[in-house]
């Protein structure tokens, strides 16, 4: 399961740092991204990050956003600075993610974290 954390109220020009946590029995972290959804948008892709460290940022948040990960602690994390009022929304942590059953079969699926509200003031 992933579980998201950082989120809360700022003022515009400030910062936070979100991180997304999985966890589980003999898994695998493949890809993996940050999602927002703000009310009355549909859900936006707003970085992802390979296994290998490639990232990719959605126009709106390229440098000021950054993406990371730390494969030995299955986290990954979105530094965020410059935070802006239409930041606003609720951010999911997505993981494509390989388990193995008790009968060692690889099984991959797509994993959403629970979420976390960012609210940017102006």
């Amino acid at each position: 399961q992933l579980q998201a954390s950082g989120g809360g109220l700022v003022q515009a020009g400030g910062s936070l740092r979100l991180s997304c946590a999985a966890s589980g029995r003999r898994f695998r972290l493949d890809d993996m991204g940050w999602y927002r959804q703000a009310p009355g948008n549909e859900r936006e892709l707003v970085a992802s990050i390979t296994s290998t460290g490639t990232t990719i940022y959605v126009d709106s948040v390229k440098g000021r956003f950054t993406i990371s990960r730390d494969n030995a602690k299955n986290t990954m994390y979105l530094q965020m600075n410059n935070l802006k009022p239409e930041d606003t929304a609720f951010y999911y942590c997505n993981a494509v993610t390989v388990y193995w059953t008790d009968h060692d079969v690889p099984v991959t699926s797509r994993l959403w974290g629970q979420g976390t509200q960012v609210t940017v003031s102006s």
